[in-house]
Protein backbone atom coordinates (compact mmCIF):
# COMPACT_ATOMS: atom_id res chain seq x y z
CA UNK A 1 0.00 0.00 0.00
CA UNK A 2 0.85 3.63 -0.24
CA UNK A 3 2.59 5.23 2.12
CA UNK A 4 0.09 8.34 3.05
CA UNK A 5 1.73 11.59 5.30
CA UNK A 6 -0.17 12.03 8.52
CA UNK A 7 -0.98 15.77 7.44
CA UNK A 8 -2.57 14.32 4.18
CA UNK A 9 -4.44 11.69 6.25
CA UNK A 10 -5.96 14.40 8.04
CA UNK A 11 -7.16 16.26 5.35
CA UNK A 12 -9.10 13.19 3.94
CA UNK A 13 -10.49 13.14 6.98
CA UNK A 14 -12.60 16.05 6.41
CA UNK A 15 -14.05 15.12 3.11
CA UNK A 16 -16.95 12.24 3.91
CA UNK A 17 -16.13 10.12 0.64
CA UNK A 18 -19.67 8.84 1.18
CA UNK A 19 -21.06 12.15 1.40
CA UNK A 20 -22.65 14.33 -1.42
CA UNK A 21 -22.50 18.04 -0.18
CA UNK A 22 -24.35 21.23 -1.11
CA UNK A 23 -22.31 23.48 -3.23
CA UNK A 24 -22.47 26.16 -0.51
CA UNK A 25 -20.43 23.61 1.80
CA UNK A 26 -18.42 22.15 -1.14
CA UNK A 27 -17.32 26.02 -1.51
CA UNK A 28 -16.11 26.75 1.56
CA UNK A 29 -14.67 23.07 2.37
CA UNK A 30 -12.14 22.97 -0.46
CA UNK A 31 -10.31 25.83 1.20
CA UNK A 32 -9.75 23.60 4.54
CA UNK A 33 -8.70 20.80 2.59
CA UNK A 34 -6.13 22.82 0.47
CA UNK A 35 -2.30 22.02 0.88
CA UNK A 36 -0.30 23.93 -1.66
CA UNK A 37 1.49 26.75 -0.37
CA UNK A 38 0.47 28.69 -3.46
CA UNK A 39 -2.88 29.97 -4.68
CA UNK A 40 -4.36 26.54 -6.41
CA UNK A 41 -6.93 26.56 -8.83
CA UNK A 42 -10.42 25.15 -7.88
CA UNK A 43 -12.02 22.80 -10.53
CA UNK A 44 -15.36 21.43 -11.38
CA UNK A 45 -15.53 17.72 -13.10
CA UNK A 46 -18.61 17.47 -14.00
CA UNK A 47 -19.92 13.93 -15.90
CA UNK A 48 -22.85 14.15 -17.92
CA UNK A 49 -25.41 11.47 -19.39
CA UNK A 50 -24.24 12.47 -23.53
CA UNK A 51 -22.46 10.65 -25.71
CA UNK A 52 -19.93 12.92 -27.09
CA UNK A 53 -19.73 11.15 -29.94
CA UNK A 54 -22.84 12.48 -31.20
CA UNK A 55 -22.31 15.80 -32.58
CA UNK A 56 -25.19 17.02 -31.40
CA UNK A 57 -24.58 15.88 -27.96
CA UNK A 58 -20.58 17.36 -27.74
CA UNK A 59 -21.41 20.17 -25.44
CA UNK A 60 -19.18 23.14 -25.47
CA UNK A 61 -19.94 26.97 -24.92
CA UNK A 62 -18.63 30.05 -23.01
CA UNK A 63 -19.62 31.51 -19.83
CA UNK A 64 -18.52 35.03 -18.20
CA UNK A 65 -17.46 33.85 -14.21
CA UNK A 66 -19.21 36.39 -12.10
CA UNK A 67 -15.37 36.97 -10.12
CA UNK A 68 -13.30 35.82 -13.18
CA UNK A 69 -10.92 32.80 -12.72
CA UNK A 70 -8.07 34.64 -10.15
CA UNK A 71 -5.64 34.26 -13.38
CA UNK A 72 -4.23 36.35 -15.48
CA UNK A 73 -4.89 34.81 -19.12
CA UNK A 74 -2.14 35.35 -22.24
CA UNK A 75 -4.23 36.26 -25.03
CA UNK A 76 -2.77 35.83 -29.08
CA UNK A 77 -4.76 37.74 -31.31
CA UNK A 78 -3.88 37.03 -34.61
CA UNK A 79 -5.50 39.59 -37.41
CA UNK A 80 -4.42 41.99 -40.25
CA UNK A 81 -2.52 45.52 -39.46
CA UNK A 82 -5.88 47.45 -39.28
CA UNK A 83 -6.74 45.50 -36.40
CA UNK A 84 -3.47 45.48 -34.32
CA UNK A 85 -4.01 48.89 -32.97
CA UNK A 86 -7.77 47.07 -31.26
CA UNK A 87 -6.56 44.27 -30.17
CA UNK A 88 -3.32 45.81 -28.58
CA UNK A 89 -6.08 48.56 -27.00
CA UNK A 90 -7.84 45.70 -25.46
CA UNK A 91 -4.79 44.65 -23.66
CA UNK A 92 -3.73 41.38 -25.69
CA UNK A 93 -0.42 39.87 -25.16
CA UNK A 94 0.51 39.02 -28.31
CA UNK A 95 -0.54 40.71 -31.67
CA UNK A 96 0.11 39.82 -35.41
CA UNK A 97 0.01 37.14 -37.77
CA UNK A 98 2.78 35.49 -39.86
CA UNK A 99 5.37 35.63 -37.11
CA UNK A 100 2.62 33.76 -34.88
CA UNK A 101 2.12 31.42 -37.40
CA UNK A 102 5.66 30.72 -37.74
CA UNK A 103 6.14 30.14 -33.87
CA UNK A 104 3.22 27.84 -33.58
CA UNK A 105 4.31 25.82 -35.96
CA UNK A 106 7.78 25.45 -34.44
CA UNK A 107 5.75 24.39 -31.18
CA UNK A 108 5.13 27.56 -29.44
CA UNK A 109 1.98 27.52 -27.25
CA UNK A 110 2.20 29.64 -24.56
CA UNK A 111 -0.77 30.95 -24.64
CA UNK A 112 -4.27 30.69 -22.80
CA UNK A 113 -6.38 32.40 -25.30
CA UNK A 114 -5.81 32.63 -29.23
CA UNK A 115 -8.39 34.95 -30.72
CA UNK A 116 -8.37 35.77 -34.53
CA UNK A 117 -10.31 37.33 -37.06
CA UNK A 118 -12.19 35.50 -40.50
CA UNK A 119 -10.63 36.72 -42.50
CA UNK A 120 -6.89 35.15 -41.35
CA UNK A 121 -8.65 31.68 -40.99
CA UNK A 122 -7.30 30.08 -44.31
CA UNK A 123 -3.99 30.70 -43.08
CA UNK A 124 -3.97 29.21 -39.50
CA UNK A 125 -6.40 26.26 -40.44
CA UNK A 126 -3.38 24.09 -40.54
CA UNK A 127 -2.43 24.87 -37.60
CA UNK A 128 -5.37 22.75 -35.92
CA UNK A 129 -3.20 19.38 -34.87
CA UNK A 130 -0.87 21.75 -32.77
CA UNK A 131 -3.80 23.98 -31.04
CA UNK A 132 -6.61 21.44 -31.27
CA UNK A 133 -5.65 18.76 -28.88
CA UNK A 134 -4.97 22.07 -26.42
CA UNK A 135 -8.10 23.62 -27.01
CA UNK A 136 -6.46 26.56 -28.55
CA UNK A 137 -7.93 27.05 -31.66
CA UNK A 138 -10.09 30.10 -32.18
CA UNK A 139 -13.74 29.00 -33.12
CA UNK A 140 -16.87 31.09 -33.73
CA UNK A 141 -19.10 28.97 -31.41
CA UNK A 142 -16.92 30.27 -28.72
CA UNK A 143 -16.28 33.63 -29.12
CA UNK A 144 -13.02 33.35 -30.83
CA UNK A 145 -13.13 34.19 -34.05
CA UNK A 146 -14.73 37.94 -34.58
CA UNK A 147 -14.02 41.11 -36.36
CA UNK A 148 -14.77 42.06 -32.65
CA UNK A 149 -11.18 41.39 -31.30
CA UNK A 150 -11.55 44.22 -28.59
CA UNK A 151 -14.54 42.86 -27.01
CA UNK A 152 -13.17 39.56 -27.55
CA UNK A 153 -10.12 40.32 -25.52
CA UNK A 154 -11.79 42.18 -22.77
CA UNK A 155 -14.44 39.16 -22.49
CA UNK A 156 -11.28 37.02 -21.81
CA UNK A 157 -9.49 38.94 -19.65
CA UNK A 158 -12.58 39.77 -17.71
CA UNK A 159 -13.67 36.25 -16.61
CA UNK A 160 -14.97 34.38 -19.58
CA UNK A 161 -14.13 30.75 -19.89
CA UNK A 162 -14.69 27.91 -22.80
CA UNK A 163 -16.22 24.94 -21.40
CA UNK A 164 -15.96 21.51 -23.83
CA UNK A 165 -16.94 17.88 -22.97
CA UNK A 166 -14.52 15.60 -23.06
CA UNK A 167 -14.51 11.76 -24.78
CA UNK A 168 -15.27 10.41 -21.49
CA UNK A 169 -18.64 12.84 -21.14
CA UNK A 170 -17.18 14.54 -18.66
CA UNK A 171 -16.30 18.96 -18.79
CA UNK A 172 -13.38 19.84 -16.59
CA UNK A 173 -12.81 23.56 -15.67
CA UNK A 174 -11.31 25.78 -13.39
CA UNK A 175 -13.78 28.33 -11.62
CA UNK A 176 -11.32 30.12 -9.22
CA UNK A 177 -8.47 30.18 -6.70
CA UNK A 178 -8.78 29.12 -2.93
CA UNK A 179 -7.70 32.60 -2.09
CA UNK A 180 -11.41 33.22 -2.96
CA UNK A 181 -13.58 33.38 -0.81
CA UNK A 182 -16.59 30.44 0.18
CA UNK A 183 -19.30 32.93 -1.60
CA UNK A 184 -17.15 33.66 -4.77
CA UNK A 185 -16.46 30.03 -5.53
CA UNK A 186 -19.76 29.16 -5.13
CA UNK A 187 -20.80 32.17 -7.32
CA UNK A 188 -18.74 31.54 -10.26
CA UNK A 189 -19.26 27.15 -9.97
CA UNK A 190 -22.94 28.49 -10.56
CA UNK A 191 -22.85 30.36 -13.13
CA UNK A 192 -20.86 27.49 -14.91
CA UNK A 193 -23.30 24.94 -14.41
CA UNK A 194 -26.27 26.90 -15.17
CA UNK A 195 -24.91 27.63 -17.95
CA UNK A 196 -23.69 23.60 -18.97
CA UNK A 197 -27.74 22.77 -18.13
CA UNK A 198 -29.13 25.53 -20.44
CA UNK A 199 -26.67 23.73 -23.28
CA UNK A 200 -28.53 20.15 -22.68
CA UNK A 201 -29.13 18.55 -25.78
CA UNK A 202 -32.87 17.74 -26.83
CA UNK A 203 -31.83 14.56 -27.66
CA UNK A 204 -29.73 13.90 -24.69
CA UNK A 205 -31.82 11.28 -22.34
CA UNK A 206 -31.97 10.09 -18.76
CA UNK A 207 -30.20 12.07 -15.99
CA UNK A 208 -28.30 14.99 -17.25
CA UNK A 209 -25.92 16.13 -14.54
CA UNK A 210 -24.56 12.29 -13.48
CA UNK A 211 -21.91 13.37 -11.14
CA UNK A 212 -19.97 16.64 -9.87
CA UNK A 213 -16.34 17.03 -8.03
CA UNK A 214 -14.71 20.08 -6.84
CA UNK A 215 -11.69 20.06 -5.86
CA UNK A 216 -8.09 22.10 -5.73
CA UNK A 217 -4.90 21.13 -6.94
CA UNK A 218 -3.53 17.88 -4.91
CA UNK A 219 -6.39 18.02 -2.55
CA UNK A 220 -9.26 15.31 -2.30
CA UNK A 221 -12.23 15.55 -4.34
CA UNK A 222 -15.66 16.59 -2.99
CA UNK A 223 -18.76 14.96 -4.67
CA UNK A 224 -21.49 17.74 -5.15
CA UNK A 225 -25.32 16.75 -4.81
CA UNK A 226 -26.79 17.38 -8.22
CA UNK A 227 -30.25 17.01 -7.25
CA UNK A 228 -30.00 20.48 -6.15
CA UNK A 229 -29.72 21.73 -9.49
CA UNK A 230 -32.72 22.05 -11.68
CA UNK A 231 -31.86 19.86 -14.55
Amino acid sequence: MAFIPKKRKAINSKVDAKKAYSLKDASALVKEVNTTKFDASVDLHIRLGVDPKKADQAIRGTVTLPHGTGKTKKVLVLCGPDQEAAAKGAGADYVGLDEFVQKIEGGWTDVDVIVATPAVMPKIGRLGKILGPRNLMPNPKTGTVTNDVASAVNEVKGGKIAFKVDKAGIIHASIGRVSFSPDKIAANSQELINAIIKAKPATAKGTYLKGLTMASTMSPGIAIDTKTFVH
